[in-house]
Formats: structure tokens, sequence, C-alpha cells
């Protein structure tokens, strides 16, 4: 049904969508290393040293809260635009700090920034990409927010050798010049532009990436989807919580919150940290054993990326949270005993690489696709600025306390803790999420209206 043509311009529009997903891996993976040496200038807390961590994260929930509704009145595409100028302006303020003030208001706003992106991206894909590509498309996000995560690590540990935190954040830039390269060559999303009215135009972009009569039919159903709004604005604000919208909304607000939940943002950003105080003791082990979990992260991203048309949405996340809490179990008694040294920095070693590993073979690669397939199209932008608000302030309060709650509970808790709340995401994913392969995003909307 798909010819050559319309696939490469497919897989072209979500390879450049899809950088935005570095952007928002970089922003999380970088400060891992920085935290080693930023303390050598810039004297911190242990609890200031969580506010920085934190911190892109809140800008982030911040930016979720308004990204939604200016996505449905200036475009998915200018929101693109922004989040790279905003993260740009982000990380120069970061890279030249020498006050604490100054590096926290810079790593708020690379998080306002990253959070732009973490709605406009998934937001334009699910609205741009074909339905038997859709999956692969939006998950392309996630797969490169690993390769966003990997290379900061490799970065990170090309600069621990020189000590140089400042470098590690001025890298940050290449990324965000080449998503502000990128974006400008996008074309705003074909249901936006029916939205808008623009319906001779949103043919014309459907039939770039489709056969003319696939092109024409998937037109037809948006404009019957959308025959009733009449302010989008302001019907999604009084329509959102409608009871027809309540299953659906409660499964993605439920998955964002758990999802953060397994502590995946605080073990990765804190990943040198941890392995430190396990007993890998030198700065260039700890940061060699985060390279490792961020690769792995990666690697397993790209074969998830294969199977999800294929095996499916609810397969996957099933196996991957079910690992999750078994990963995280062993993580937990490693903790509580075995004898310190560096056998238990390594045995946790173990243990993060096994919740990496299945994190990344389901709740990391399904995440974006439930955000953005499962809300109705009347509610979706706002319904996933919601979500993405809940998903960001989870992981910024557990981000904000995690070396308090490790003080507190010790690692043994915190690890325990998460496995508990990926074990209610597993029963949830198990009994509640239905499976959404190969369906289109009105079969969806029809399938939680009945």
């Amino acid at each position: 049904m798909f010819d050559v043509k319309h696939n490469k311009a497919a897989l072209t529009l979500i390879l450049i969508a899809a950088i935005g997903g570095i952007l928002y891996g970089y922003d999380i993976g970088i400060i891992a290393g920085a935290l080693l040496f930023i303390e050598r200038d810039i004297a911190m807390s242990p609890q200031q040293m969580s506010f920085l961590v934190a911190a892109v994260l809140g800008g982030g929930a911040f930016a979720t809260l308004v990204t939604g509704p200016l996505s449905d009145w200036l475009g998915r595409r200018f929101m693109l635009l922004s989040s790279s100028i905003i993260f740009l302006i982000g990380v120069f303020s970061v890279a030249f700090a020498h006050s604490y003030t100054v590096l926290l208001l810079g790593r708020i706003t690379q998080g306002i920034g990253v959070g732009i992106i973490t709605i406009a991206v998934p937001l334009y894909m699910a609205e741009s990409v074909p339905s038997h590509l859709r999956g692969r498309g939006i998950s392309a996000f996630q797969m490169m927010l690993t390769v966003g995560i990997l290379l900061a690590s490799l970065v990170d540990l090309y600069f621990t050798t020189k000590g140089s935190w400042r470098g590690m954040f001025l890298s940050a830039a290449i990324p965000g010049l080449i998503m502000l390269v990128g974006a400008s060559s996008l074309q705003d999303s074909p249901r936006w532009l029916t939205m808008k009215g623009h319906h001779e135009k949103a043919l014309s972009v459907l039939k770039k990436t489709r056969p003319d009569h696939v092109a024409h039919a998937e037109w037809e159903q948006i404009k019957q989807s959308l025959s009733n709004y009449k302010n989008h604005l302001t019907g999604t604000k009084q329509s959102l919580f409608q009871k027809r919208y309540a299953v659906p909304l409660v499964i993605v607000f439920a998955v964002a919150i758990l999802g953060q939940l397994t502590g995946i943002n605080s073990i990765l950003q804190f990943s040198a940290v941890i392995l430190k105080q396990a007993g890998l003791e030198s700065n260039i082990s700890a940061m060699l054993g985060s390279t490792a979990i961020t690769g792995l992260n990666f690697l397993v991203t790209v074969i998830a990326l294969g199977l999800i048309d294929k095996v499916g949405r609810k397969a996957l996340l099933s196996i991957g949270t079910c690992g999750v809490v078994c990963a995280l179990t062993y993580s937990a008694l490693v903790f509580g005993f075995a004898a310190p040294g560096p056998m238990k920095g390594y045995l946790l070693l173990v243990g993060v690489l096994g919740f990496i590993f299945f994190f990344a073979i389901g709740p990391g690669v399904v995440v974006w696709l439930i955000l953005s397939e499962l809300l109705p199209s009347r509610i979706r932008s706002t319904g996933m600025a919601v979500a993405l608000f809940l998903n960001s302030l989870t992981s910024t309060l557990l981000a904000s306390v995690f070396l308090d709650l490790v003080s507190w509970v010790g690692y043994i808790g915190v690890f325990g803790l998460c496995a508990a709340c990926s074990f209610i995401y597993f029963l949830l994913a198990i009994f509640i999420i239905p499976e959404t392969k190969n369906k289109t995003l009105e079969e969806i909307e029809h399938y939680f209206s009945k």
C-alpha cells in the first residue's frame, strides 16, 4: 500500500522530530558526571545537589502545563522551534555560571526547553506519522532519548579525565543547534491544520507521507472526528474531565506517575554517585559503570523499537514492568546484605543493568505511545500536558528528596519503594491497558467511546 517514496518521507519526518529526544536524554544524562566536579567550583549541600538534579525536571513540569494549550494555539512546529531556543539559552547559562543561583536557573531553563519537547514531539508524530509506522515513530523519540543519555555519558567520561564540568554542559549546545535546524524544515501536523480550518494544506501534508487514496480516507476521518469542534481550547477545558474520557485519562495519568516512581530518572542522574557510594570508589570506575548503564539503555531501546509494532505495546509493557520489579528487588537486597567493598559495587551494577534492560524493553519505549495514542483528539494535547506535568512533578519530587530518602531509609528502602510502585505498574499493564497496535487514532478513540 505504501511505496518507497511515502515511507521515506515519513521516516525522514520521524528522524527530524525524534532528534528532540536527544536533547531530553542529554539533559538527563550530563548531570551524572558533572556532579562529581561542580562542588570544586560552586559549594553545594546534599540538598542543593538534589535540587540541581531536580531543576531540569521541575522546569519540565512547568513547561508541560503550558505546552498543550500553546501547541493548539501556535502549532506543534512552532513549539519545537521554541524548545530548541530555550534549551540553548539554558545551556549557555549553566556552562558559564559562577554561582549556585545562576547554575540552578540555567538548569530550570534547560528543563523548560526539554519539557516542551516531551509533549510537542510525541504529539507531532502521533498526528503526522502513518498508523503502520506510528509505533516505531513515537518509539524513535525514546530511542533518541537513550542516544542522548549515552552521548552525555561518553562526553562525561571524556571530560572526567580533565575534571571539566563546564565542558560537559557546553557540549549540549550541539544537539540543541541540530534540533533547531531540523525543526525549521518541518510542516505542521495535518490534525492541527484541520483544527485551524486549513483543510487543503492538511490534505497536502498527508499526501507527502501517504498514497493519495489513503491520505483522502484519513483526511475524512480527521474531519469527522473534529466535526463538533467549535472552539478547541475552550472545548478542551470543558470536556477534559467528562465521564466518557475517564478511562483513557486514568490510564494515561497512572502510567505517567508510575513510570517515574520506578526511579528511572533519579537512578540515571545519580548513577555515578550511587555506584561510587556502593563501592566503586574512583571517579573513572563510577563513570565507566554509568556509561555501561546508558549504553545498555540505548541498545535495548533499539531492539524494542523493532518489536513495538510486531509484538505490541501490551506484551512489551507487561514483560518490562515484571522485570523491573525483579531487578529493583535484587538491587535493594544487595544494599541490605552485601558486604561493603568493590564487589558490592559490581553486584549493584548488575542489578541496575537489569533494571535498565527491562525498563527500556517495556515502560521506556511504550510510555510515549500510551500518552499520545490513548487520548481522544479533542483532549489529546491538554491531556498529554496534564499527564506529563504529573510525570515531571513526580520525577522532580523524587529527585529533590532522593539523597534525603537515602539518609532516612537507606538505598535498600529507596529501591524497595520503587519496586513496590513498579509492581502496581505491572498489574496495570496486565489487566487494564489495551493493545493499540496497528489501530488508527480514530479506532482507538472509538474503542473507549464504547
